[in-house]
C-alpha cells in the first residue's frame, strides 16, 4: 500500500456543499496542523474551487494538491484513498454514488466520513461492511454533518447533564430562523429525500437483517402526542422531524446496548416548531404532495425537474446565496426525562431536564463545522474512541471524545437550561 500522504482529502469539493467545506478545512488545517487535498472529477472546477476559496478565506489555497477522482472508475477511488488518512466524502445522492468510494476506503485503509441523511444507504452500509471495516480498523461515519451531529452531541450532552441518575426519554425540537434575505435549500438534498421516500420499503427488511432481536422495551414511554401539537414548553406549533435523525439514534442506542454502555434503551422523539399553525400545516400540505409525486416515476421525474416548483421555490438549482446563508441560524431544545438515582417507583420519571444547542445556518455552515471537525477528531483522537474501526454512527463513535468541545469552539453553543424534580401528580 502506498503510504499516506494527506490528513485529509475532501471529494467532491467542487459541489456546493464541497466548496463551502473547501473554506472550513483551509482554516481548520491551519489551525490544526494537517496536510490535506482536494479530490473530484473535473481539474477545472477543483482548480475554480480552490481559487474561490483563496477569495473568501484569504488564504492562498493555489498550491493544495488536486487528486482527480470518480466513482465511475474504481482505480482512481483506489488511488484517492491511498493518499488519504481521512476521506470526507461530498459526492450524493450517496444511494447512487457512495457505496464504491466506502468499498475503497475501507481497502485501501482510509477512514470515511460522509454527510448523508439517507438511512437506506447508511444502514446498507453498516450491513454490508462493518465486518471488514473493523478487521481493517478504519471508520466509516456517515451523518457528520447537520444531519446528525446534533442530534447526536444534543443527546450525548444532555445525558452528561443529567447527573445523579438515569436518563430514559429524550425529545427534541428543532427551530431554524432565516434572516430577511429568506432561506433555500440546494437541490442535491432535494433529490436524496425523493429516492429516500420512493424506496422507504427497502428499509424493512434492511433492519431485520440488522437487528433481528427487537428494541428492548422502554422503561417509561413518553405520552404519545397527536401529528401536529402546540408545545407549551417552546410555545410553538410541532410536527414529527422526519429527517435521518430518528433512525440515526436508533442505533446509537443499540450499539450502546451491545457494548454494555446502556443498560437499558433511551427512547428518542425528534419534532421540529413553525412559528404559526399556517405554517405547520403548509409543510404538511407539501408532505402530501411531495409523497404522492415521489411515489410514481412521472412524479419523481417532474420533481426532480421543478424542485423550486413543487417547493414552492425552497428548494433551487445552486442553492441559497451567501447573503441568505449570513442570516440563518438553528437551535434545537432537548427535553429530557428520567429517574434519580434514589428513586424506587420506576413507573414515572422524577427528574426532568433541558438543554439547548444553537448554530449557525445549518446545511452549509454547521455541515462543514460539524464535518471538519469530526474528521478531526477521528485523526486526534483515535485512542478515546470505544471502537476501533467499524460502520458507525456519530454517537456510537465520538462518545468519551472532545467532539462536543470542538463544536463549541468553532460555532456551536451547548448550554444546560434548566434541571428539575417532577412532581409526579402533574406527571
Amino acid at each position: 500500500m502506498a503510504e499516506q500522504k494527506y490528513d485529509i482529502v475532501l471529494f467532491g469539493a467542487s459541489g456546493f456543499t464541497g466548496q463551502y467545506t473547501v473554506d472550513e478545512v483551509a482554516r481548520v488545517a491551519e489551525e490544526e496542523s494537517l496536510t490535506w487535498a482536494i479530490a473530484g472529477r473535473s481539474m477545472e472546477k477543483l482548480q475554480k474551487a480552490l481559487s474561490e476559496a483563496s477569495s473568501r478565506t484569504g488564504k492562498n489555497l493555489d498550491e493544495t494538491p488536486i487528486i482527480i477522482a470518480d466513482v465511475s472508475s474504481t482505480s482512481s477511488l483506489e488511488e484517492m484513498a491511498k493518499q488519504a488518512k481521512v476521506v470526507l466524502n461530498c459526492v450524493g445522492p450517496y444511494r447512487f454514488y457512495g457505496e464504491p468510494v466506502v468499498k475503497a476506503c475501507i481497502e485501501n485503509g482510509a477512514h470515511h466520513l460522509d454527510i448523508s441523511g439517507e438511512p437506506q444507504f447508511l444502514e446498507k452500509m453498516q450491513l454490508l461492511y462493518n465486518a471488514k471495516a473493523q478487521e481493517k480498523n478504519v471508520f466509516v461515519i456517515g451523518t457528520v454533518g447537520f444531519d446528525s451531529i446534533p442530534a447526536e452531541m444534543g443527546l450525548e450532552y444532555t445525558r452528561q447533564q443529567f447527573t445523579d441518575g438515569e436518563l430514559t426519554n429524550i425529545e427534541s425540537y428543532f427551530e431554524s430562523k432565516s434572516g430577511p434575505d429568506g432561506a433555500a435549500i440546494n437541490t442535491g438534498t432535494f433529490e436524496s429525500a425523493v429516492y429516500g421516500l420512493a424506496h422507504w420499503n427497502e428499509l424493512k427488511s434492511l433492519r431485520k437483517a440488522l437487528y433481528p432481536d427487537p428494541m428492548p422495551k422502554y422503561q417509561y414511554k413518553v405520552p404519545k402526542r397527536s401529528a401536529l401539537f402546540y408545545s407549551d414548553e417552546l410555545k410553538k406549533w410541532c410536527l414529527p422531524f422526519l429527517g435521518s435523525d430518528k433512525s440515526v439514534v436508533y442505533r446509537t442506542v443499540r450499539d450502546f446496548l451491545s457494548t454494555k454502555r446502556l443498560e437499558k434503551p433511551i427512547e428518542f422523539l425528534p419534532y421540529m416548531c413553525f412559528p404559526s399553525l399556517l405554517s405547520a400545516i403548509g409543510l404538511i400540505i407539501f408532505g402530501i404532495i411531495f409523497y404522492i409525486l415521489s411515489r410514481c416515476s412521472f412524479g419523481r421525474s417532474f420533481m426532480l425537474k421543478y424542485p423550486h416548483i413543487v417547493s414552492f421555490g425552497f428548494f433551487k438549482k445552486g442553492g441559497p446565496t451567501r447573503k441568505q446563508i449570513e442570516g440563518c441560524s438553528f437551535s434545537m431544545t432537548f427535553i429530557g426525562y428520567g429517574f434519580s438515582k434514589s428513586e424506587k417507583d420506576r413507573t414515572k420519571p422524577d427528574k426532568k431536564i433541558v438543554t439547548k444547542l444553537v448554530g449557525p445556518e445549518p446545511g452549509y455552515v454547521t455541515t462543514p463545522i460539524c464535518m471538519v471537525q469530526s474528521a478531526v477528531t477521528v485523526l486526534k483522537e483515535t485512542s478515546k474512541m470505544f471502537h476501533k474501526g467499524g460502520v458507525l454512527t456519530p454517537g456510537a463513535a465520538f462518545q468519551g471524545t472532545g467532539l462536543i468541545n470542538r463544536l463549541q469552539e468553532h460555532g456551536l453553543t451547548f448550554t444546560k437550561v434548566s434541571d428539575e424534580s417532577i412532581d409526579k401528580k402533574d406527571n
